[in-house]
């Protein structure tokens, strides 16, 4: 993938959608317009469709690694890999564009990440990357765990992650949560992972951001531009609410970076974020709409049908 480069021109409208393995490491997120790198050399960019073009890409159900002592540990890291991949083949037999690995199921998170839980991601990524060599790959890892998530992107050739706590502090249900972007895109270029996009949430769902009241969140997008994000992701108040068009229109004025839609998207109110330059998936695509749910896959090939009609 090449590197989103600003002004971002011809952006793309994608979908997101996040899978998460039986374990304590969740795992996957499709993110739509991002598209593999076929060049080693080269940096990944957002989409290259214009944004009246919406490119889906969705992700697999996210899975917990629930290893490793993690409060509902019950599965071996063969068992979440083997899951991993059943799912992957669900979203990618439906149509999606990219995939989003998480441990979504690692509740309650913590603010410390375990080494034992960057090594089960990074295998099961690893795994993930050798069936699927050419579709878009992400990793996240709660909570706010953002440099373990470029290093298991690194080992496990993914394009890009989504970042907590880029820019401005708040206090989420796992404590209170610094910035981070000085010291995250500095590990970045020491690592040599500067082909890896980062794209990161703004005034993110699950926190109270009353210390940051007087900061709007078009100026908090441009504070996430000035800090060289690689694109923004406005959610609602929690997994699964709707985001809200209007700020969505908002940011976009504000900012010449891609601008994600992080939770919330249905086949019922897709319209409403066709201005977006790509859109995160998880909820939507399970049985009844709810996260921690089988993934369903009439529920995503009803998506991505409509999807592609209005992508026309």
């Amino acid at each position: 993938m090449s590197q989103v480069s600003a002004p971002f021109s011809s952006p793309a409208l994608s979908v997101l959608h996040r899978t998460f393995p039986l374990v304590s490491a969740s795992f996957y997120r499709c993110a739509l317009s991002i598209q593999r790198r076929t060049d080693p050399d080269s940096a990944p960019f957002l989409g290259s469709r214009p944004h009246s073009v919406m490119w889906a890409e969705t992700m697999t159900r996210r899975y917990s690694t629930w290893a490793e002592g993690a409060p509902l540990s019950s599965c071996s890291v063969s068992q979440i890999t083997r899951k991993a991949c059943e799912e992957v083949e669900v979203y990618v037999s439906a149509g999606i564009d990219g995939l989003i690995v998480e441990n979504m199921h690692d509740i309650p998170y913590s603010m410390t990440v375990g080494p034992e839980v960057t090594a089960i991601m990074a295998t099961i990524c690893a795994t993930v990357r050798n069936s699927y060599p050419n579709i878009p790959l992400g990793i996240q890892i709660l909570s706010a765990a953002n440099q373990q998530a470029l290093a298991v992107a690194l080992a496990a050739d993914a394009d890009f992650i989504r970042a907590e706590g880029f820019v401005f502090s708040q206090i989420s249900d796992e404590g209170f949560l610094n910035a981070c972007a000085g010291d995250l895109l500095r590990y970045r270029k020491q690592i040599g992972a500067e082909h890896i996009q980062i794209f990161t949430d703004i005034k993110k769902k699950h926190s109270s951001h009353a210390v940051t009241s007087d900061v709007s969140i078009s100026e908090t997008a441009r504070a996430a531009e000035f800090f060289l994000s690689d694109g923004v992701i406005l959610t609602g108040i929690a997994t699964g609410k709707q985001a809200n068009p209007e700020e969505l229109k908002e940011v976009k004025q504000a900012v010449r970076i891609p601008v994600l839609i992080g939770s919330g998207v249905t086949v019922e109110n897709m319209e409403e974020y066709m201005d977006a330059d790509a859109m995160i998936i998880g909820s939507h695509f399970k049985k009844s709409g709810y996260w921690a749910n089988e993934v369903d896959f009439e529920r995503i090939k009803k998506f991505m049908t409509k999807m592609k009609k209005l992508r026309k």
